[in-house]
């Protein structure tokens, strides 16, 4: 008997592992749940308005999103400021991926036009990975004599002074477009900037304009409708479903010439690199799927995805280019 009463003792927890045992694993419960990701709704902020090209592709790459981490994504518009109002929302958010910057041209353009943010563009986030890019346009009147976009740029270049280029709003990239535009072309042009694309548009149609830079998408419309004429765009290659439309760099002189409008995603500073790395794999099979890459077609985006350090060097690429216009242009703000 007192052979089996000494056996219990030795197979009896101390006091110490009763409280060990559970302290470990109340532990590594905290750890895990540390780790998890997502652990609930992911949240997408937009600088821009709903309903637009910025809008659009982060509620289509959104859907999808959700869909495969099995959380819903939210779409938060917050236009203003010239995208400071998102920024700062976003830089000062949880760095634990579940708060989103919607990144564009926009943010690349503020870090050169104004002088203060309330984020620093370079430090202040984690880049994730590019969405997408879209054309920017050159039209006409549709009763323009100008037929074609050499036309154009040749009668703008014989005719100094003459030409007059319209846009949105001072400082927006399609403002900055016409500004390279001319700079690069070698013209002496006015660049009349307008509040919004519809006064874009009133003005070219009215016939006070000669032509404007503005995104290809929403134009759509007025092109088919035959209200305006597309000459050109401004990226890199013809678009997919426009062979017959060329680019601005076809002509002679302008080899060099390239802008595209962009789309990307960043999360705040510090997100852990496992979570990047979950996103950035997501979003590169996001952008694959040919429903995905379809569905931003009905929008002229191409699709197009990148590592975390491809954005990181695209994003400081295009802060010192459109720096460079701004300085050159004398639009800095105070």
């Amino acid at each position: 008997m007192r052979a089996i009463i000494q056996r219990l003792l030795c197979t009896m927890p101390s006091r110490r592992q009763i409280f060990l045992f559970p302290s470990m694993a109340l532990l590594s419960r905290a750890a895990g749940a540390q780790t998890v990701f997502p652990s609930k709704a992911l949240r997408i902020v937009v600088p821009f308005g709903a309903g637009g090209v910025a809008d659009l592709t982060a509620r289509a790459v959104g859907q999808r999103l959700a869909q495969r981490l099995g959380q819903p994504v939210v779409v938060d518009n917050r236009p203003g400021a010239g995208g400071a109002v998102a920024g700062e929302l976003v830089a000062r958010a949880e760095p634990d991926g579940h708060t989103l910057l919607l990144m564009s041209n926009a943010t690349a353009v503020s870090a050169g036009l104004f002088k203060s943010l309330p984020f620093n563009p370079r430090t202040d986030f984690a880049p994730v990975s590019l969405l997408g890019l879209f054309d920017m346009a050159v039209v006409v009147p549709e009763h323009s004599p100008h037929k074609t976009l050499a036309d154009l740029i040749a009668w703008g270049r014989s005719h100094p002074g003459a030409l007059n280029i319209a846009t949105i709003q001072a400082g927006s990239t399609q403002h900055l477009a016409a500004e390279l535009l001319r700079s690069q072309a070698n013209l002496i042009a006015q660049i009349v900037p307008y509040n919004g694309t519809p006064a874009v548009l009133q003005a070219l149609r009215g016939g006070q304009v000669d032509m404007a830079v503005e995104i290809l998408g929403p134009l759509q419309p007025q092109i088919a409708a035959r209200a305006v004429r597309l000459l050109g765009v401004m990226g890199e290659q013809r678009p997919v479903d426009m062979p017959n439309v060329p680019t601005l760099r076809e002509l002679p002189g302008l080899s060099h010439f390239q802008v595209a409008s962009w789309n990307a995603l960043a999360a705040p500073a510090k997100t852990p690199r496992a979570v990047i790395a979950r996103l950035n794999a997501e979003l590169a099979e996001i952008l694959r799927e040919p429903e995905t890459v379809q569905r931003l077609a009905s929008f002229h985006v191409q699709a197009k995805s990148s590592s975390p350090a491809q954005l990181s060097v695209w994003l400081e690429r295009e802060m010192v280019r459109w720096r460079e216009v701004i300085e050159r242009a004398g639009l800095a703000a105070s």
